[in-house]
């Protein structure tokens, strides 16, 4: 099957640009990009434009595959890759979802200004260093029993909240409050339950970190402030997802959608976007297990907070005020209503962005949108942006998750040194911890696609506001 080149590529406007169905006779709708023409030498490079086709060959797909400015390629679909389909005669699949079921991102805010504390960030980045388990090698400090799994699965932050390890605001600037209604623990396989038995709490290997950070500009000084976020206020942005469980879920669902698939004599141009007709009992059976290892993700990044607040307590000697701004997913598949009709919109590498008025928004964000938190590469900034009405319209909701990969983990371990990216780090006045040099190595900025040129973008198309970049003081990896 044939790969698109520059010249398949219809311009629509400056940032948005269509691979038509006529391009091949498999497409039952068009694909989408939104980019910039200077993005598109790297996006043709890769897979990742054959990945987007494909996504459109497949039953029951709405309107037209999607993606985003951090497009690169994935496990069947493009990572930063959003695919909407029928709730009537459409599929689900773990493949389009993805292997990091609900990694995402979270932001707290601090009271403290960096000048006030620029003096204790080395200290403060190793004690959360030492809070939060890497989980490579070595697990959390709380090993769950079957009764505690369950509680996690299937009752996700709000347990936490029961117990005393969150606090009600946090629940509820968390994406659906931190739970997700339907997930089902008797879904997720007991390979899945005892690869995530120690795993809460961690924060895992990979592109996943805590970074102290802190506000380093401001586009809407009304809107930032009502998110607590003013110049150099010192904050932590914390990216993990379900750990060893999610991917374990993600393995097990694949596995049974290539039986299916075979049973029923499928052929699909990419055996990877194994699927499930959303309305078999299969089907049902991956979305309950889909959402109990986005419930424990979420209990991941909670407990992650926890830990924390615990440094900022240590290193401070009282209680420290940590509120949260937002948290949201990656990796999911969510049930949502656009052009009036009911659709499973898979977001693999992609996040939400909610307007103003959104009935799923807390109060709070009810009259300003959803933050929509997109982090750079280690090393580089990070934004906060607010979900804008257009995204209801032409990106179902969505918005890129981060800068997304130029250079895979392995090139990246070749060409760069993780001793000497730590140097000149601390050189730039970023304090680091990292459980190893080879991983740190792995996130070097250079690996990754410049996050300002991915959120300029979609500032510019109109689909999420630029309202604060954030930079960062600390970094803390697995």
């Amino acid at each position: 099957m044939k790969k698109p080149e520059k010249k398949d590529l219809i311009k629509i406007s400056d940032y948005i640009w269509e691979i038509p169905q006529s391009f091949r006779e498999d497409m039952k709708v068009p694909a989408r990009l939104f980019a910039s023409e200077k993005m598109l030498a790297d996006i043709l490079e890769d897979k990742s434009l054959w990945q987007l086709v494909n996504l459109t060959t497949l039953p029951g797909i709405f309107k037209y595959s999607l993606a985003m400015p951090d497009i690169h390629e994935g496990y069947g679909s493009p990572v930063g890759g959003v695919a909407a389909f029928d709730t009537n005669e459409g599929i689900i699949s773990p493949g389009i979802c993805g292997y990091d079921i609900n990694c995402g991102v979270r932001l707290l805010v601090s009271p403290f200004y960096y000048e006030e504390i620029k003096d204790k960030i080395p200290k403060l980045t190793e004690q959360i260093f030492k809070e939060v388990p890497s989980g490579v090698g070595r697990g959390g400090f709380w090993k769950l029993n079957n009764d505690e799994m369950k509680k996690v699965l299937e009752e996700g932050a709000k347990w936490l909240y029961e117990i005393g390890y969150a606090e009600k605001e946090d629940l509820e600037a968390t994406e659906s409050y931190g739970k997700i209604e339907g997930a089902e623990a008797d879904k997720v396989s007991k390979t899945a339950k005892d690869r995530g038995r120690d795993q809460l709490g961690t924060i895992g290997a990979g592109n996943h970190f805590v970074e102290i950070q802190r506000v380093a500009e401001i586009f809407d000084e009304e809107i930032g402030k009502k998110l607590g976020l003013e110049k150099n206020k010192v904050c932590v942005l914390i990216h993990c997802g379900s750990r060893g469980l999610g991917h374990q879920v993600a393995t097990d669902y694949i596995r049974e959608a290539l039986r299916y698939l075979d049973k029923q004599g499928i052929d699909l141009v990419d055996r990877e976007l194994a699927y499930f007709p959303y309305s078999h009992e299969l089907g049902q059976d991956y979305l309950a297990a889909m959402k109990a290892a986005a419930n424990f993700a979420f209990t991941n990044r909670q407990l992650i907070t926890y830990e924390v607040r615990k440094a900022f307590k240590k290193v401070f000697g009282k209680e420290i005020e940590l509120k949260q701004v937002y948290d949201i997913a990656h990796n999911i598949v969510k049930i949502e209503e656009y052009d009036n009709k009911k659709l499973l919109v898979h977001r693999k590498g992609a996040t939400r962005a909610f307007w103003q008025g959104h009935p799923e928004l807390p109060e709070k964000y009810r009259q300003i949108g959803q933050p929509t938190l997109i982090p750079g590469s280690m090393g580089t900034s990070s934004y906060v942006l607010i979900g804008q009405e257009l995204a209801k319209k032409i990106s179902f909701g969505s918005a890129p998750h981060g800068a997304g990969r130029m250079m895979s983990r392995a090139e990246a371990k070749r060409k760069i040194r993780g001793s000497e990216l730590k140097k000149e780090l601390e050189a730039r006045g970023i304090s680091v911890a990292a459980g190893s040099m080879s991983g740190l190595a792995e996130e070097a900025p250079e690996a990754y696609k410049d996050v300002s040129e991915v959120v300029d973008v979609v500032h510019n198309i109109g689909i999420a506001k630029k309202i604060v970049k954030l930079v960062p003081i600390g970094v803390i990896k697995g």
